[in-house]
């Protein structure tokens, strides 16, 4: 199957900051670093508004999966903003949602897509992960609708532990299946106190459904988006290195059309290269 190539801002554009290959295991993977978290998001959502168009100009549709979290703020509205997608063609999927809350808690990622993605554009086509129903028929569902097509497009993010979706270290990269349920670990919700969702890491749940990293890898080209200093040692170790459950977010190494979007601050860590 042909491989998209993502668009990259050039250079001489006036919200660009840096461009450079990371010397990680695959040399197509891209890390674009900007000044800042908004300068990211505007530049990111350029990529990713013509990776929908390109896939609604050949097939009449795009299929998408969606990360939701605070590192995703400045991104969706970015690209919500944006005037030269046609919603009405795009089908969107969720990550991961928890087991067992409610749709209108302030943590639930139905509410995160519902405020911040489909009602600012009029999405129609949406497929959620319903955390309060049995976890095995929503899987088998929502999984069923996920693999009938292609993904053109993956919007993804860096955890603080170096997860991708909810797949906590050590990761699963075998399994094959669509979604599975996971247990995530007190680093990740304690993430999710830290950036305002729950009180306590009482409140936070210890279960929740993710896709699958291989399910993640399926996509077509996948945009990963990660500002702020919080996340500056998991960019590190996702991106210089090695490959390994014990970073989930290490297995974009092995994707041949991924570009990694970064702040200062979360590349600050990283090795310093010719620019």
């Amino acid at each position: 199957m042909t491989r998209r190539s993502p668009i990259i801002p050039q250079s001489d554009s006036p919200i660009f900051s840096i461009s450079r290959q990371s010397p990680v295991h695959n040399p197509q993977l891209k890390t674009l670093i900007f000044n800042d978290k908004h300068q990211l998001g505007e530049a990111a959502a350029g990529q990713a508004a013509s990776a929908i168009r390109r896939a609604t100009d050949e097939r009449g549709i795009a299929r998408i999966l969606v990360a939701t979290g605070a590192s995703q703020f400045e991104f969706l509205q970015a690209l919500t903003g944006r005037t030269d997608i046609d919603w009405t063609l795009v089908e969107m999927f969720h990550l991961d949602e928890y087991l067992g809350l409610p749709p209108d808690h302030p943590a639930s990622f139905r509410r995160f897509l519902l405020e911040r993605l489909i009602r600012p554009t009029g999405m129609e086509r949406h497929h959620f992960l319903d955390g309060e129903k049995d976890p095995a028929d929503v899987i088998a569902t929502v999984g069923a609708a996920l693999q009938a097509s292609p993904i053109d497009c993956a919007f993804v993010g860096i955890g603080e532990n170096g997860h991708l979706a909810f797949n906590d270290p050590p990761a699963d990269f075998d399994t094959t299946d669509p979604y599975l349920i996971v247990r995530l670990d007190e680093a990740c919700r304690m993430q999710q106190v830290g950036e305002g969702w729950f009180g306590s890491l009482a409140e936070v749940p210890e279960r929740a459904i993710s896709i699958s990293v291989r399910q993640i890898l399926a996509a077509h080209e996948i945009i990963c988006v990660v500002p702020d200093s919080r996340k500056a040692d998991a960019v590190k170790s996702s991106l210089e290195g090695p490959v390994t459950p014990d970073v989930p977010a290490s297995i974009l190494q092995t994707h041949p059309n991924t570009t990694v979007y970064l702040d200062e601050p979360s590349a600050a860590r990283l090795r310093p290269r010719d620019r």
